[in-house]
């Protein structure tokens, strides 16, 4: 009987002493994962303590920057509020979860309102530094600003004659016939009755779209004018024509035909062909007839 008893005292005693081992080692180990834990929200803490600082000596260096009295009173405020809460945190425990994660959002706010102040402050000294500029060049270089505005003038000028060239229609592929009566090509002028000239229109996707009026000038070799066929503006001065058509272009490539009438005797040599449209020479084209 005494066994029976012994026995199972010996289990119960071993197994409370395992406990308190375990029980024991448990506490040691929980008490370096708090003492860890405690030491990262002491860092976390300063850390907020060292950007609260450097918030509240930003807004002081901000305000020697600027000469806004209204500005800098309200740099003023967010200095205060900031160097208030800095006080608060400094005043807190760092295991006060609740009040270091308020604080914490806090410092998120004055973080943005700060990088608000720094855009608008920044614009404004730019803003003054455009003006101070101009008002040097006004007072002292007056003649270096009308220089770069007549350079200005010239880039603009040469620009929009780019633009110009750039829309302007082109003749390609002209070609002049002599025909005889009855539609048919002919080499002797003495048969001819009417001169047939064909020619495309370039493509051009920066030219205007719409009916546009082609003038075509043919001058003999004596340098006379061929028929007539209305004027038309030409560099500031009026021109007559051989012939004219109104075609409807679209931007692609428009192929015309144009026909003029023998009225009046044709002599042997070189005919110049000259096409106009929008105001300008499109193309030109000398054609030599026996």
């Amino acid at each position: 009987m005494n066994k029976k008893i012994l026995i199972p005292l010996i289990i119960v005693g071993v197994l409370l002493i395992s406990g308190v081992i375990y029980l024991s080692v448990n506490l040691k180990s929980q008490k370096q994962e708090n003492k860890a834990m405690q030491e990262l929200a002491e860092l976390d803490k300063k850390e907020m303590e060292n950007e609260y600082q450097q918030f509240a000596n930003q807004y002081s260096e901000m305000k020697t920057q600027i000469n806004n009295d209204s500005i800098v009173a309200q740099l003023t405020t967010e200095q205060e509020r900031t160097q208030r809460l800095l006080q608060e945190l400094r005043n807190v425990k760092s295991t006060d979860a609740v009040e270091i994660t308020r604080l914490k959002k806090e410092l998120g706010t004055v973080r943005k309102v700060l990088r608000s102040y720094v855009l608008e402050i920044d614009s404004l000294n730019r803003l003054n530094k455009n003006l101070s500029d101009e008002n040097y060049h006004i007072k002292g270089q007056y003649q270096e600003a009308t220089k770069q505005i007549a350079g200005l003038n010239t880039e603009r000028a040469s620009l929009s004659e780019k633009v110009a060239m750039a829309s302007q229609l082109d003749a390609i592929g002209i070609n002049m016939s002599a025909r005889n009566k009855n539609g048919k090509n002919t080499n002797k002028l003495k048969k001819a009755t009417a001169f047939q000239l064909s020619f495309s229109i370039a493509k051009n996707v920066t030219a205007a779209n719409g009916n546009k009026t082609i003038y075509v000038r043919i001058t003999s070799p004596t340098g006379t004018l061929l028929g007539g066929s209305g004027s038309f503006k030409y560099e500031n001065r009026s021109l007559e024509s051989s012939m004219q058509k109104t075609i409807e272009y679209g931007g692609q490539e428009t192929p015309v035909a144009m026909y003029w009438n023998v009225s009046q005797a044709l002599v042997e040599g070189t005919y110049n062909v000259s096409i106009f449209a929008d105001g300008n020479m499109i193309g030109s084209r000398s054609f030599t007839f026996k």
